[in-house]
């Protein structure tokens, strides 16, 4: 009697979804390693090129353009200040509260004029 072998079953679709997931995740792996020995290889080209080396690079590349050679960027005091290494937030508590109250002062001066409007003037 000869015995058949039947065919294997086609993959259902959770196995092939997972198959996919995984060759998904390996390709996504390989660019991350990619991306990383760029990084690496950045940081290195970086920490070899010293900044008087850069200095020096730098007026040769613009010659004649010595006097242009300043930052017109202005450094913004929030992110750069070196003065207070720690600075301290402020509260904003009592601010808050001196808001509130002059916030009723006002909503209760406008209710008043507009009382004494309608009292004083007829419609």
């Amino acid at each position: 009697m000869a015995m058949f072998r039947r065919s294997p079953p086609s993959p259902s679709p959770f196995r092939r979804r997972q198959e996919e997931l995984d060759r998904r995740e390996a390709e996504l792996r390989d660019q991350f390693d990619k991306l990383e020995r760029m990084m690496a290889k950045a940081r290195r080209a970086t920490e070899e090129t010293s900044r008087p080396v850069r200095e020096q690079a730098s007026p040769k590349m613009y010659p004649g353009d010595n006097r242009l050679h300043v930052s017109v960027a202005l450094q913004d005091k929030r992110y750069f200040d070196d003065n207070d290494a720690n600075p301290k937030r402020r509260p904003l508590r009592k601010e808050r509260r001196e808001g509130r109250i002059m916030f009723l002062v006002l909503v209760i001066a406008l209710a008043g004029a507009v009382i004494w409007l309608v009292s004083h003037l007829h419609f």
